[in-house]
Order: C-alpha cells, then structure tokens, then sequence
C-alpha cells in the first residue's frame, strides 16, 4: 500500500522492488515470491517495514506455484508493459 513499494497482498509483500546507486552504477531488480519459504521472514523485518508481513503466490492461491511456472508469463507481461524486448544471454545472436 502506498507509501510503499513493490507489490502488496493487504498488509503483506507479494513482490519487493529495489534500486541502488553507488560508485556511477545504478543496479535495479525485484523479487516475486512464488514458493518461498516463508518462516524465514519470521526472523527479520522484511525490507525494514515493521508489522507488515510478506507472502507468496503458493500461498495465497494455496497451491505450489514454482518459478518455472510463472516465468514465461512474467517476462511476456514485463515485455509488454514496458515496450521492449527482453535478450537472454543464452540465446544465440
């Protein structure tokens, strides 16, 4: 919820958003939670944020949802919002 980023589920963090800047390098990632482990937030405070929590897709439809699963649908929808095309370093050419 705002002020805060990424993308939340109620008061829970579904996917973290992160940028950093430092030396001339600006590096920026994120983090969907598919099927984490989630008992290890229990001990830490996720992204510094007190009494928010954090969730996964596994757990909020109740079923294992793995990484190979959302992946394709995930990078065609990044694709789409953002107009571009993604390279993998794996792909010849």
């Amino acid at each position: 919820p705002p002020p805060f980023t990424g993308v939340w589920m109620g008061d829970s963090k579904l996917c973290a958003i992160g940028v950093h800047c430092g030396n001339h390098i600006t590096s920026h990632g994120l983090a969907l939670n598919c099927c984490t482990d989630l008992s290890w937030f229990e001990h830490i405070v996720p992204c510094g944020l007190e009494g928010k929590g954090v969730t996964s897709l596994s757990h909020e439809l109740g079923q294992h949802v793995a990484v190979s699963h959302v992946l394709e649908p995930f990078l065609d929808s990044f694709q789409e919002v953002f107009d571009c095309t993604l390279v993998s370093s794996e792909d010849p050419g």
